[in-house]
């Protein structure tokens, strides 16, 4: 029986995992850690919206009917292609026959002095439930000590003007407002800064000029400043100082300014790699000088298609992008199983979003066509319960929205880490 492998469990590697139920093929998903974490909604844990288990999943649990599909809790190390084995940690080698490399991507912080000692990144499940119990525990410091706000203790700095980086801003001063109006803190809402900073002249690049615009008033309607066209030059554990010499005092450094393949599995391959470390593969995703191994989602340079227009161009690191490459892989390792010609793959634009807080969204479709406000709002939360992993999940997501939505006060606002920092 051929022997497959996947290394990761995010959109890409599930979607891979999935396509090939049923086929004749041995197939074992490898990941760190044993569930699925669904990433656009970190943010929503982040402050306090939604609990941990409401975005991951066992991975178990998604092919516990698959015959064909097992899962390995463990930690790879490297890939030996000369025996055709995937290195673990403190584990016996697994060998494979075909291999697709998922492996996702962590945050990019630019060399910046500070950056990641000092800031929060949110791309695991594990940084999000550390910058929650962070920005909690910083609130009921003020609340004991109202001196500690000049020092920083109430600013909260947001750095990377992105999609990730506008939901947190906005979720953050969601969280301020429902401190002091239902949690009885007793400092002052108007003491609770937000800065969101961005290197470029304007948000949500990926958007049209007029979400960019949509984006940066309501925050700013919100009491959210903005630093835009400006870039951090250090981040220490009580200041971020700004290319113009600006030096914001701050407690809470939340980077969403970037991602990188650096230090994942992916950079140890020995295999050519492109910009922010991407895995360069051909047109049918089979990693570069490989005919055996595919690569897809964050972790690959992944070609938007074969048409002559989109020549050179290359896929953003977004979530359909991984599942649509994820399952192109898995087909085409299936088409050389089968000793048939593989294809190249075509990316099917479906269109972005980004929510900027309470009935405030902006959705970008194919073509341009941009709604928001309360409309982009209701299909940023319809589309990203579509795609929730687990019946559970989608249930108590959608209570927990709605119940903020009518309530205000609701949301899993409890420290539970044990590090008192």
């Amino acid at each position: 029986m051929h022997r497959l492998v996947v290394v990761g469990a995010g959109f890409g590697g599930l979607s891979a995992a999935r396509t090939l139920i049923g086929k004749p093929a041995e197939v074992t998903i490898v990941d760190q850690r044993n569930f699925h974490t669904f990433q656009p909604l970190l943010y929503e844990v982040a402050t306090a919206g939604l609990e941990s288990g409401d975005v991951a999943y066992p991975i178990r649990s998604i092919f516990g009917r698959a015959d064909n599909v097992t899962f390995r809790f463990a930690t790879v190390t490297g890939v030996d292609w000369g025996r055709h084995q995937v290195s673990l940690l403190e584990a016996d080698p697994l060998p494979f026959d075909s291999l697709i490399v998922a492996s996702g991507a962590t945050a990019k912080f630019f060399g910046i002095p500070g950056a990641s000692e000092f800031s929060f990144p949110l791309y695991t499940l594990t940084d999000a439930r550390r910058l929650r119990d962070h920005i909690l525990r910083r609130l009921e410091q003020v609340d004991a000590d109202p001196a500690l706000t000049a020092e920083g203790g109430l600013t909260f700095v947001v750095v990377g003007g992105g999609p990730t980086g506008v939901e947190v801003a906005g979720a953050l001063a969601e969280l301020l407002d429902v401190a002091v109006r239902h949690d009885g803190f007793r400092f002052n809402r108007e003491d609770g800064k937000i800065v969101l900073v961005d290197g470029l002249g304007r948000l949500l690049t990926p958007f049209k000029e007029s979400a960019a615009t949509y984006a940066a008033k309501t925050l700013r309607g919100r009491g959210i400043e903005l630093r835009l066209g400006r870039m951090v030059k250090s981040v220490t554990d009580s200041c971020v100082e700004l290319d113009d010499g600006e030096q914001i005092p701050t407690r809470t450094v939340v980077w969403a300014g970037g991602v990188t393949v650096d230090s994942t599995i992916a950079s140890r391959l020995g295999t050519p790699t492109g910009q922010n470390g991407r895995l360069v593969v051909d047109a049918d995703l089979t990693i570069s000088g490989r005919d055996d191994a595919y690569a897809v989602g964050d972790a690959a340079a992944v070609p938007w298609g074969p048409d002559p227009a989109d020549s050179g161009r290359i896929c953003p690191q977004l979530a359909q992008v991984a599942i649509q490459s994820g399952k192109h892989a898995a087909l085409q390792a299936i088409n050389r199983m089968e000793d048939r010609p593989t294809e190249p793959f075509r990316y099917t634009d479906k269109g972005i979003m980004a929510t900027i807080g309470r009935r405030a969204a902006v959705t970008q479709f194919p073509g341009g066509t941009l709604v928001r406000g309360t409309l982009g709002w209701l299909a940023w939360l319809g589309l990203h319960l579509l795609y929730l992993i687990g019946f559970r999940n989608r249930i108590v997501v959608l209570v927990n929205w709605s119940w903020r939505y009518l309530s205000w006060g609701s949301g899993p606002r409890v420290i539970v880490g044990d590090n008192l920092e």
